[in-house]
């Protein structure tokens, strides 16, 4: 995964770091027995994947591959397995 940079996005660390905060959220108020603040914790969660997904489709996600690159990999794939 590391070598595809997947999750190294603004919107990736956006939305995750938004749905952290809600977890942080939910178990306090799950902890504190407040129903309320459980469910508004969990609202968060829910909104960080909204932000997310609305910052991916703005642009700001991983870039989508070009031909090129996709062949460029393939090649460079097959001449490596050829070496081993």
């Amino acid at each position: 995964m590391a070598g595809s940079a997947h999750g190294h996005t603004p919107a990736a660390w956006t939305g995750v770091i938004i749905s952290f905060i809600g977890f942080c959220i939910a178990g306090v108020f799950m902890v504190a027995a407040n129903v309320p603040g459980f469910w508004a914790g969990m609202g968060v969660i829910v909104l960080g994947g909204i932000v997310g997904g609305g910052m991916k489709a703005a642009g700001l996600g991983m870039p989508k591959e070009s031909a090129e690159v996709a062949a460029a990999r393939e090649a460079a794939t097959t001449t490596a397995r050829a070496r081993a």
